[in-house]
């Protein structure tokens, strides 16, 4: 079985959003890490405060066809290809340790009942 890590980056605002909409594409858990981001527009300033959003890093490990299927949900759902309010990229693993065997069986039988 082949893997893949699903990053999304996203406002902090977002994260809960991103979440549920994972989830409702069939991603299980989650590593969630707080983020500062540095864009290519200049910082806004306020009375001489800079202003810095943050974010949040999302990480999930999925099955690779089931990382595909969640990272179109989250295109769709978040609007990421007409905004700039985040990204999300895939990147195959090659060897994992420390997967849930429920996980891997609910991977295999996703897999059994596509076929």
């Amino acid at each position: 079985m082949k893997f893949a890590a699903l990053v999304v980056i996203v406002a902090d605002d977002l994260e809960d959003r991103a979440i549920d909409s994972a989830k409702r594409a069939g991603a299980a858990g989650v590593t969630i890490v707080d983020a500062k981001g540095l864009g290519a527009q200049e910082k806004k300033t306020f009375f001489g405060l800079t202003y810095e959003g943050s974010q949040t890093v999302l990480l999930f490990v999925l099955e690779k066809k089931l990382s595909v299927h969640v990272l179109k949900r989250l295109n769709r759902d978040l609007d990421l290809a007409n905004t700039s309010k985040g990204v999300a990229f895939t990147l195959p693993l090659e060897h994992v340790a420390g997967i849930d065997p429920e996980q891997i069986q609910q991977f295999e039988d996703r897999i059994r009942d596509e076929i």
